[in-house]
């Protein structure tokens, strides 16, 4: 039975040949940094929830996915008329 260091070892090579082998973490080039990448996403997408609130958080994504590469989707949903509800933003700090 392989142990849990030759284990990591066969991962981390497999993850240098570009390999991802660990959920979520998609473009590290060694385990360690596909670790990393994989808990900053998770991590990272609950704490913007919890700080903005349900209903913030689905009106963030909706106007991101109006944004382009020339224009933000706050700019873009002005332009055509797109209503953006603000007021559902919330923050823990204020």
């Amino acid at each position: 039975m392989a142990s849990n260091q030759q284990v990591r070892e066969e991962l981390d090579a497999r993850a240098m040949q570009g390999e991802t082998v660990v959920p979520g973490g998609t473009g590290g080039k060694s385990l360690e940094a596909q670790e990393h990448l994989a808990e900053g996403r998770s991590r990272g997408g609950q704490r913007r929830s919890e700080q903005l609130g349900h209903e913030g958080y689905q009106e963030m994504g909706r106007k991101g996915g109006l944004s382009t590469m020339d224009k933000s989707g706050g700019e873009r949903a002005a332009e055509e008329g797109i209503e953006s509800d603000e007021s559902k933003f919330r923050t823990k700090n204020q």
